[in-house]
């Protein structure tokens, strides 16, 4: 790679965005940050120009079809040379109560706009056979069958899209030279949600999430769960699929599915 790499960062005005810009600025990369908050935007540029990057910004909502696609375009523009696809919101709203555009817009952000950022910047990537996608989702998108005492469907629903894309992409993507990982933090004390795990014991700091993105990447994870020590833990998670796929191929239906007989 020939000067400064640069890297994409989307929800970079604040929390794990903003912190992962300040760790890739402090190693060398210049910068394309994407946010909705113009002025914090421009905050956080002017701070990081000072230690020496180049950064641009574009403040634009990515729960927009038309937002999305105008970052999409200077993402498929380049040069870029690492995604951090962050941006997301919560969603913790029984699904009956959501409008059908609160629909498409959460879903737009939380799933969609990985995607399509993915695969604005991954022709160039695959052409130089260099490079690295890195999508954040949560914790939660493991949660579906837990109780855990309020509404979360559409969140979990798209969080677990994400992993299982990046998942997915990075089989794809195998002895191309470019990486495809998913982060999934628990709780984190931002202001994210309106500020609800700020104080929370429990709230893992945004610097410590943007070190375990750009760590595993580094170290060719595709799955990091940034509080979890012992990788057997996601090891045998992971072990289950085959098990589940194979023994589910079969063309006789299960017994337990079959209807008596009239």
């Amino acid at each position: 790679m020939i000067g400064r790499p640069t890297a994409l960062v989307t929800g970079a005005s604040s929390g794990i965005g903003a912190a992962t810009a300040r760790l890739l600025a402090a190693q060398g990369y210049d910068l394309i940050l994407v946010a909705r908050r113009e002025d914090q935007l421009a905050a956080e540029a002017e701070s990081l120009r000072q230690a020496g990057s180049r950064v641009e910004i574009l403040a634009a909502d990515l729960a927009d079809h038309q937002g999305l696609r105008t970052v999409a375009d200077r993402a498929q523009d380049g040069p870029v040379d690492l995604l951090v696809s962050n941006a997301g919101t919560s969603a913790y709203t029984p699904l009956a109560d959501l409008t059908p555009d609160d629909v498409d817009h959460l879903w737009r952000l939380n799933a969609t706009a990985h995607i399509t950022l993915t695969r604005a910047v991954l022709p160039a990537m695959l052409h130089t056979g260099s490079g690295g996608i890195i999508t954040v989702a949560s914790l939660l998108a493991f949660s579906a069958g837990l109780d855990m005492g309020f509404p979360r469907t559409l969140y979990v629903a798209a969080k677990s899209a994400v992993v299982g894309f990046t998942r997915s992409l990075a089989g794809e993507l195998r002895e191309t030279g470019v990486s495809a990982t998913v982060v999934c933090p628990g709780l984190v004390d931002t202001e994210w949600s309106g500020g609800a795990n700020q104080g929370d014991p429990r709230a893992m700091p945004a610097p410590d999430v943007a070190q375990s993105l750009l760590t595993a990447h580094r170290q060719g994870e595709v799955l990091c769960v940034p509080g979890i020590e012992d990788r057997d833990v996601i090891r045998r998670w992971t072990d289950t699929e085959p098990t589940l796929l194979l023994q589910g191929n079969h063309a006789e239906l299960a017994p337990r599915y079959r209807c008596p007989a009239p």
